[in-house]
């Protein structure tokens, strides 16, 4: 992962979602640029992105498992998330 934006909850990852830009030849502050055509990443939702099982290295879907848990003498009820492929807590 590249970046992420929060308040337009957008994502940006290394190697997906590839868009060309087609650039114009012209002059900058900096000197001359040459104008093509530049491949680069564009942003993703979030809701489009998937967790990756530490178990497989593939992508996996989220799932909840619910435990008791003691803490200070008190039974509290905790949500895991776990990976719906292999099972393994995230």
């Amino acid at each position: 992962m590249i970046s992420v934006d929060v308040e337009r909850q957008r994502v940006l990852v290394e190697g997906v979602n590839q868009v060309k830009r087609h650039t114009k030849a012209g002059t900058t502050g900096r000197g001359a640029r040459t104008g093509g055509i530049i491949t680069q990443e564009a942003s993703l939702h979030i809701s489009n992105v998937m967790l990756v099982d530490p178990e497989t290295k593939q992508r996996t879907r989220v799932g909840y498992r619910t435990e008791t848990v003691e803490r200070d003498g008190r039974e509290r009820t905790v949500r895991v998330r776990v990976a719906k492929r292999s099972g393994k807590d995230v």
